[in-house]
């Protein structure tokens, strides 16, 4: 019987490639979905893909988009190469929202350059102490990071939704769940004008290159890469495990609590019951789409944003469902894995006249 067996060395090549291949192999399957449902699939694509990047204004949506993606991706990453998984990325996206809303809303009447900074060390610190957790129990107790960082997320949410409807609310706000509105001074700068484009989207790239360097070029990022591909080795380097998973789980979770805090004192501007349409979750698209690089994440990053941008255009455009972003991001998904996996595994046919018993062996 045939049977998959891995490959003595994997192409870096190949496996720098296979992304673009994952993106290509997507706009086939899109193409084949769009001509099902009764769409042009060209001029789908044309509006899923192009036309929302014509002009200036389509350009910044693409970067105040793709800002949070950039940052959770980021912090995600550093995890992810030492094998720590923080899936719950959106669950301390909305704790750090809350804590920095929290201070937008203590000073709402007041003005002052401080406020913005304190709102983001806020966020920042909302989304380690969130991701703390999970690290305490991996650590102290050997409980598993995933499924503790993943339920976690909805205690967050519903967290969340009891302040806005509860002691949070608007007063003004003619009963809606919201809160006031930032003021002046809680939101952040625009970088470009008659544009959405904030000063968030300078910051996501520069925690990008920062991590590059890091993960490159510092003793740091030597501990968390042979944590994670060399246990043995890095025990007997003196590497301490715990440290990394602290270290790894409090800066994905004060990034994701910084690109919440953006998000909050950017776009939006107030809180809200739902603050994004999955950032945290689809920032794992994003970390594996880039490879774990944080320079391919920024591509990668973008790449996901026009996915929103786009996917909200073509239901204005040609009726499209809202569910047909989630399907692309899956479908990405779906490819990345398969080509991943065919790039570190190969399928192997017994040679001719070998017993069962000799290929079962």
């Amino acid at each position: 019987m045939p049977r998959f067996e891995p490959r003595p060395e994997i192409d870096r090549v190949v496996l720098y490639t296979t992304p673009l291949l994952a993106v290509a192999l997507t706009v086939v399957a899109g193409f084949f979905i769009f001509l099902a449902i009764g769409k042009d699939p060209l001029l789908t694509l044309y509006h899923f893909f192009i036309s929302p990047v014509r002009d200036l204004y389509g350009l910044s949506e693409l970067g105040v988009k793709a800002a949070p993606l950039i940052l959770i991706a980021t912090g995600l990453a550093l995890g992810f190469r030492a094998n720590v998984w923080n899936i719950g990325a959106e669950g301390q996206l909305t704790m750090g929202a809350i804590a920095g809303g929290g201070i937008a809303l203590l000073f709402w009447n007041q003005e002052g350059f401080w406020i913005l900074p304190l709102m983001c060390l806020a966020g920042i610190a909302g989304g380690m102490a969130y991701a703390a957790i999970p690290a305490f129990l991996k650590t102290r107790f050997g409980v598993n990071e995933i499924l503790v960082s993943l339920m976690l997320t909805y205690v967050a949410t519903l967290f969340l939704s009891v302040l806005v409807y509860g002691p949070w609310k608007d007063p003004q706000g003619f009963n809606f769940p919201q809160t006031r509105m930032f003021s002046a001074s809680a939101q952040l700068p625009i970088i470009l004008e008659y544009t959405r484009l904030h000063i968030g989207a300078l910051v996501a790239l520069a925690v990008a290159v920062a991590a590059w360097v890091i993960m490159s070029h510092t003793l740091i990022g030597l501990q968390i890469r042979t944590v994670g591909q060399a246990p043995r080795a890095a025990a007997f380097a003196g590497f301490d495990r715990n440290r990394t998973i602290w270290a790894c789980l409090l800066a994905s979770g004060g990034l994701a609590g910084l690109a919440g805090l953006f998000e909050v004192a950017g776009p939006i501007g107030q809180l809200i019951p739902i603050l994004t349409p999955g950032y945290g979750f689809t920032a794992i698209i994003v970390a594996f789409l880039g490879r774990l690089h944080p320079i391919g994440i920024i591509f990668a990053g973008l790449l996901m944003a026009l996915s929103y941008i786009g996917g909200e255009n073509a239901q204005v455009e040609v009726g499209l469902p809202q569910a047909v972003t989630g399907v692309f991001q899956g479908l990405l998904l779906f490819f990345l894995l398969a080509t991943d996996f065919l790039t570190r595994y190969r399928l192997r046919r017994p040679a001719a006249g070998t017993s069962r018993a000799d290929a079962r062996a």
